[in-house]
C-alpha cells in the first residue's frame, strides 16, 4: 500500500466517509467535496473495473462507459497489481440489477 497517502488529514476524510448512512448523504457529501466531473471520473473507472471483471473487452468497456483505453488499461493494471480494493468492494456488493449488468447479459 501507498505510504504517501496516508496522512492525518487522508484518515479524517476516511473516516468522514465511513460516517455517512445512505447513498443520499454519500451524494450530499461528494458533490460538496468534489466537482461533479471528479465524481463522474471516479464512478466511470469504477464501472470499467467492474466491466474488466466481468471479462469484457477493452472495446466493449470503452463504448458503454466512455472510457478511453489508456483509463481502460489503467484500471486493469489496478485490477492485476494494485491492492485488491476493487475485489474486496465487489465480493460485498450486489451489482446484479446493475444497468451495465442489465446490457451486457
Amino acid at each position: 500500500m501507498n505510504n504517501k497517502i496516508r496522512t492525518e488529514a487522508v484518515d479524517h476524510l476516511f473516516e468522514a466517509i465511513l460516517s455517512l448512512e445512505n447513498k443520499e448523504e454519500c451524494y450530499k457529501f461528494f458533490e460538496d467535496v468534489c466537482t461533479i466531473n471528479e465524481i463522474l471520473s471516479l464512478s466511470q473507472r469504477f464501472e470499467v473495473a467492474h466491466m474488466l471483471r466481468q471479462q469484457k473487452t477493452y472495446l466493449d468497456i470503452a463504448e458503454k462507459t466512455g472510457a478511453s483505453t489508456a483509463t481502460i488499461s489503467r484500471v486493469n493494471r489496478s485490477l492485476n497489481y494494485g491492492n485488491d480494493g476493487y475485489d474486496m468492494v465487489f465480493e460485498r456488493v450486489d451489482f446484479s440489477d446493475s444497468k451495465t449488468d442489465k446490457e451486457t447479459k
